[in-house]
C-alpha cells in the first residue's frame, strides 16, 4: 500500500468486527482508517435505542481507538455529523449516502459487507470492497452450556443465580443451575455471541428488536433478551423444546385422527402455560403434510419445530393480518396459527377460515370451555361453529379433553316453553357426543350454560363464595349460605329474621354489597338445613306496566328488597329482587318483556310467605 492510501468501513463492516480483525492480522498496512461521524452518528442512536447491534458497533470503534494510541494503525474521525431528520432516513438510506460521500471526498477505499450498498457504490464510481461473511464451523454457543437433555428454559439475570426448568412435559421444576450469579459481562459476551450466529448461520435469526429487547430464533432455541428501559435489569430467557413428537405418539382414537385429516377445519389447541400444545399442532402439521396437503405456518417468533417443507411466516412490519393476505395468495390447504392471543389474532383467524382455509390455533386456557369463550365478544357468535368446530385440550402433554362445536336451533336447556327457542351452539364431548355447555343469547347477555355435571366450576368462584358471605354477615345475626351461579350473580341463602338487614330500608344494603362486590344477589330464606326456599303461602301482586325507550318496568310499593316471581297469567316469566323504588326492570328486546307487554293487565308479583 503506499503513503496517503485511506480506507473507509461502512457500519456493517464496524458491527461485525470485520474490519478490526483484518487490521489486527496486518491487512491495509500504512492505511489511514477514515471514520465518519455519520457512521458514529447511526450506532449512538442505536445504542440509545437499547439496540445491542449498537453497542457493539461503539465496542469495536474503541477497539480501533485503541490500536491507533498504541501506534498500531492511523486513525481519523471526519465529516458532518447527520441531522435528526437524516437520522430518521437511516432505513432508507440517507446515513450510507453520507458515508459513500466521505470515502468519494478522500479518494479512499470503500469496505462494506452489506451487499446493497457495495453494489450502490460500485454504481457510484468508488473502488469498493465487498468482504463476504467467514463460513467457518459453527462453535457452541455458551447459552447451550446451561442446557440438559430435560431441560426446557434457561433463565439468566445479572446479579441472579441462574436456574432452569428441567423435567418431562408438564411436569417442569425450577432447579438452580450453579450458586454463582450471573454477572453483566456475561450475558454482554452471551448477547455478542447471539448476534453473530444470527448473522452467520442461516437457521438463525433476529426475529425481534425494539427498544430494549430483542427475540431470537437459534435453531430449535427461542432465546428473549431484555434490558433497561424495557425491565429493571438485563435478562436472558432461553425456550426449547424438549421433544419433537409424531402424532401417532398421542393416544388418539381413530375417529379424531380422522377428523383431523379428513377436511380443512377450524381446530384451537388449547391449554395452559407448558402443557405441550405447540409442540401437538407442530405433531398435526408434519401429519398434514405426509396426507399430501400444503402447510404453512404463522408464527412470531418463527419456533415451531415442523419439517423444511412446511413454510414458517412471520409478521410483516408486526401485522399479522398483513401476513394473512399474503397467505390468502398463496391458497395454503392448511395453516397453523401459533398464540392466538389478542382480539385482532382471533379476527385475522376467522377471516382465513371464512375464506375456506383450514386453520389450527393455539390458544392459552385453563379450561377446554375457555378457548371457546375467548371467541365470545371477538368473532360474531353465531358464525363461531363455522370458525372453530373442534378443540382440543392438551395438559401434561397429552390430550384430555376434545369438544365438537355445532349450531343448531332449539329451546335451551332449562327452559320448557317451544316460543324460547332460539339459536344455540353446542359443545359436545368428542369421544361420548353428551352436550357439556350450550351457549346462547338471552337478552343483551351471551349465556354459556353448563349441562349436566361438567367439569369444575372455576376457581374464582370458590373464592367469590367467601367473599359475599364475609359482606353480608356484616348484616345478618345467624350464618348464611352462598351458591353463586354464574360470574355475574349468585344466591344468598339466609335466616328469615335476617333477609330486612341484608337487604335495608329501600334496599340501600344491598345495593351498597353488589356495588363493591360487583355482582348481582338474589337474597332468599334459607330452609332448615339446606339452601332452598321453605314451603311458603304465596301472595299475588298487580304492577303498575310502564315502557320507556329501553326498558320494560314493574311497579309495587311496599315491596323493595324483596324476592318476587313474574307471571304472564299463569304463565312463569322469571324471577326477580324488588328494587330500592319498588320496581323490575327487564330490557324491552327480551322474550319476557315481549309477553308483558302482549297483555299487560295478567301480569303479576307473586312472593312466597312462611305457611
Amino acid at each position: 500500500m503506499n503513503d496517503g492510501f485511506c480506507i473507509v468501513p461502512d457500519t456493517s463492516v464496524i458491527i461485525d468486527g470485520r474490519i478490526t480483525s483484518k487490521l489486527k492480522a496486518g491487512e491495509f498496512k500504512e492505511a489511514k482508517v477514515i471514520i465518519p461521524e455519520a457512521l458514529v452518528s447511526e450506532l449512538e442512536a442505536q445504542a440509545n435505542r437499547g439496540r445491542e447491534t449498537g453497542f457493539k458497533g461503539l465496542e469495536e470503534l474503541k477497539e480501533l481507538s485503541d490500536m491507533a494510541n498504541k501506534g498500531e494503525i492511523k486513525l481519523e474521525f471526519t465529516g458532518k455529523r447527520p441531522s435528526l431528520e437524516q437520522i430518521k432516513l437511516a432505513a432508507a438510506g440517507e446515513i450510507d449516502s453520507m458515508i459513500r460521500a466521505i470515502a468519494v471526498e478522500n479518494n479512499a477505499l470503500f469496505i462494506t459487507s452489506d451487499r446493497v450498498q457495495a453494489e450502490v457504490a460500485r454504481a457510484k464510481g468508488l473502488n469498493v470492497e465487498y468482504l463476504t461473511p467467514i463460513m467457518e464451523e459453527l462453535k457452541p454457543l455458551r447459552i447451550e452450556e446451561f442446557f440438559t437433555d430435560d431441560t426446557l428454559s434457561v433463565h439468566l439475570k445479572e446479579n441472579v443465580t441462574p436456574v432452569a426448568k428441567r423435567g418431562s412435559v408438564g411436569k417442569q421444576k425450577l432447579v438452580k443451575i450453579r450458586d454463582r450469579a450471573s454477572t453483566d459481562a456475561e450475558l454482554h459476551s452471551i448477547i455478542k455471541e447471539l448476534i453473530e450466529r444470527a448473522k452467520r448461520d442461516p437457521d438463525s435469526h433476529l426475529e425481534i428488536e425494539h427498544e430494549g429487547v430483542m427475540v431470537f430464533q437459534i435453531g430449535s432455541m427461542r432465546i428473549a433478551v431484555a434490558q433497561p428501559p424495557f425491565s429493571d435489569g438485563m435478562e436472558i430467557t432461553a425456550v426449547r423444546p424438549i421433544a419433537v413428537v409424531h402424532l401417532d405418539d398421542y393416544r388418539l382414537s381413530k375417529e379424531l385422527k380422522k377428523r383431523i385429516i379428513e377436511r380443512q377445519r377450524g381446530i384451537l389447541v388449547a391449554g395452559p402455560p407448558g402443557a405441550g400444545k405447540s409442540t401437538f399442532a407442530a405433531s398435526v402439521a408434519g401429519v398434514l403434510y405426509e396426507q399430501g396437503y400444503i402447510v404453512k405456518t404463522m408464527e412470531s417468533p418463527r419456533d415451531l419445530m415442523v419439517p423444511d417443507a412446511i413454510t414458517q411466516y412471520a409478521p410483516i412490519k408486526g401485522d399479522m393480518e398483513k401476513t394473512a393476505d399474503i397467505l390468502l395468495l398463496v391458497r395454503p390447504d392448511y395453516t397453523v396459527y401459533d398464540e392466538v392471543r389478542k382480539t385482532r389474532d382471533f379476527q385475522v383467524f376467522a377471516d382465513m377460515r371464512m375464506a375456506g382455509v383450514g386453520m389450527i390455533g393455539v390458544v392459552h386456557a385453563t379450561r377446554a370451555v375457555d378457548a371457546i369463550q375467548r371467541l365470545i365478544g371477538r368473532v360474531e357468535l353465531g358464525i363461531i361453529p363455522q370458525v372453530v368446530d373442534t378443540v382440543i385440550f392438551i395438559d401434561k402433554g397429552e390430550v384430555s379433553k376434545v369438544y365438537d362445536i355445532k349450531f343448531t336451533v332449539k329451546v335451551p336447556h332449562g327452559m320448557v316453553e317451544m316460543d324460547l327457542a332460539r339459536p344455540v351452539i353446542t359443545v359436545e364431548d368428542f369421544e361420548t357426543e353428551n352436550v357439556e355447555y350450550e351457549i346462547y343469547t338471552y337478552g343483551e347477555q351471551v349465556v354459556v350454560m353448563p349441562v349436566g355435571e361438567v367439569e369444575e366450576r372455576p376457581g374464582t368462584w370458590a373464592l367469590a363464595v367467601g367473599e359475599i358471605e364475609k359482606e353480608v354477615q356484616k348484616y345478618a345475626r345467624s350464618d348464611v349460605n352462598v351458591e353463586v351461579v354464574s360470574d355475574s350473580g349468585a344466591i344468598v341463602y339466609a335466616a328469615k329474621e335476617d333477609i330486612p338487614g341484608i337487604i335495608g330500608k329501600g334496599g340501600k344494603n344491598i345495593d351498597r354489597i353488589e356495588k363493591r362486590l360487583g355482582i348481582h344477589l338474589d337474597i332468599r330464606e334459607r330452609e332448615e338445613g339446606k339452601g332452598r326456599k321453605a314451603k311458603h303461602e304465596i301472595s299475588s301482586f298487580m304492577p303498575a306496566v310502564e315502557r320507556t325507550k329501553k326498558l320494560v318496568v314493574l311497579t309495587v310499593k311496599g315491596l323493595a328488597g324483596e324476592t318476587v316471581d313474574v307471571f304472564s297469567g299463569e304463565d312463569y316469566l322469571f324471577t326477580a329482587t324488588v328494587g330500592r323504588k319498588g320496581d323490575v326492570k327487564i330490557g324491552k328486546d327480551t322474550e319476557a318483556a315481549y309477553k308483558i307487554m302482549e297483555n299487560p293487565s295478567i301480569v303479576s308479583l307473586r312472593m312466597s310467605r312462611e305457611a
